[in-house]
């Protein structure tokens, strides 16, 4: 009974996917292919910017962006996390600064991005970048100060240096909440990425979606999205092998 109640439960996502385009097929019915294109409509409409080699040009600019913006993230919040988290009086004088940034929405900085950097890559990799800065930095900074004090002690009994001190406690206990700030950061950063690209850039996902609007190729605006998604499902599952390597690294996990 418990290998089939197994096997009975990696069935639930496809049939879980099963009914959500069986649903759509069906609303589909209901409406025109330029209101509501179907299932088979869409994939063919995906089909179609493949073979055109649209869908792979748009698909490399939204990548690159994304990178860039989210990598300079990782690079500046995290170690300002560790600082912040290790030394509560730098986090006592920066904490007003930080509270008041933190909730400014990044779509609400695109007019000065726009005015600052011109239309082009620039603007959404500075999107990008303040989608994913304040959660890395706020998940480093609490994992930091929730690590235990015995910790630092037993390091320091045994003669530990700041370095060993930095590599072999700090960052294996701190790592599990660090994880969780970049596993938010790329959701919050891939989705205005997007937000970016529709709002000022004349190449990448959120440019292809808006401009098949303008065509009322609705079949295209729903390619894009699912592009979107699944790309998005696919930079999670590398998140998680990242930290289960990481985790095995360091002997958290076998």
């Amino acid at each position: 009974m418990g290998r089939v109640a197994k096997n009975l439960k990696k069935l639930l996502p496809i049939v879980s996917i099963a009914a959500f385009f069986l649903l759509w097929q069906y609303f589909s019915g209901f409406y025109s292919a330029t209101l509501f294109p179907s299932p088979f409509q869409v994939l063919a409409a995906l089909f179609e910017l493949i073979e055109r080699g649209v869908l792979a040009e748009h698909i490399t600019v939204s990548i690159l962006r994304f990178l860039a913006g989210y990598i300079l993230a990782v690079i500046l919040a995290v170690p300002l996390g560790i600082i912040f988290g290790y030394f509560p009086l730098f986090h006592f004088a920066v904490d007003p600064l930080i509270q008041v940034l933190r909730p400014i929405s990044p779509i609400a900085w695109f007019p000065l991005a726009v005015l600052w950097f011109g239309i082009g890559n620039a603007p959404a990799v500075f999107i990008i970048f303040l989608a994913s800065f304040f959660p890395l930095l706020l998940s480093t900074l609490d994992s930091v100060r929730q690590i235990p004090p015995i910790y630092f002690k037993v390091a320091t009994n045994f003669g530990a240096g700041k370095g060993a001190v930095f590599y072999k406690v700090i960052l294996p206990a701190a790592f599990p909440g660090i994880m969780v700030g970049l596993h938010i950061a790329v959701g919050t950063a891939w989705i205005h990425l997007v937000a970016g690209e529709m709002l000022g850039s004349q190449s990448g996902l959120g440019y292809l979606i808006v401009d098949s609007r303008n065509f009322l190729r609705t079949d295209w605006i729903i390619a894009g999205m699912l592009t979107v998604g699944i790309l998005g499902l696919v930079i999670y599952r590398i998140m998680k092998m990242f930290e289960i390597f990481i985790k095995r690294f360091w002997g958290v996990e076998s």
